[in-house]
């Protein structure tokens, strides 16, 4: 019985001292193992997000929306106008070979091609496009508090300064009518 108990306190004893060790590795083979995100079905986009894949228009659209929402401001339009446009810097992989000596050789051939994974290219920077300026038209633009919150919103929305940011009143039904 006795050669029983110390078979059985040997293992106990390496269990003890190493207890931390297994638990930190117990976890690290759980996250390994731990499912991903579920692939996209092949054909289906996936929506960017926070990508700069929207355009203009579609930046000027979610503006109205959400400057038409803005206390006083009624009916929107916005125009922006572009400094520069947004892209996208591809990984490449540039090999070159040349020909000769490394010190002067005769003649070198330099390739590039751009790096891919099983989700697709490889974006190694994203940058944004910087806009000229803005302006909006909205019901609310005779108010000058309305027009200093505007401002205030599309500066934050475009980082334009407020000198590079129009504001003016939306012309009424009546008053077109009158001039024409």
């Amino acid at each position: 019985m006795d050669g029983e108990k110390r078979r059985l306190k040997k293992p106990l004893e390496v269990l003890g001292r190493y207890k931390y060790v297994l638990l930190v590795a117990g976890i690290g083979a759980l996250l390994l193992l731990w499912p991903e995100k579920p692939a996209a079905a092949p054909g289906t986009p996936e929506a960017p997000v926070g990508g700069i894949s929207a355009s203009v228009s579609e930046t000027e659209a979610a503006m109205e929306q959400i400057l038409g929402k803005i206390n006083g401001v009624g009916r929107v339009d916005v125009m922006l106008t572009l400094q520069s446009g947004g892209e996208r810097v591809l990984a490449q992989d540039s090999t070159l070979r040349y020909s000769g000596s490394s010190q002067s050789p005769d003649d070198y051939q330099r390739s590039s091609e751009t790096v891919t994974d099983s989700g697709g290219v490889v974006v190694t920077q994203e940058i944004y496009p910087q806009y000229r300026g803005a302006l909006v038209v909205c019901e609310g633009g005779g108010n000058d508090a309305v027009r200093l919150e505007v401002v205030a919103a599309v500066s934050a929305l475009t980082g334009l300064g407020a000198d590079r940011i129009t504001v003016v009143k939306w012309q009424s039904a009546a008053g077109a009518a009158n001039e024409s």
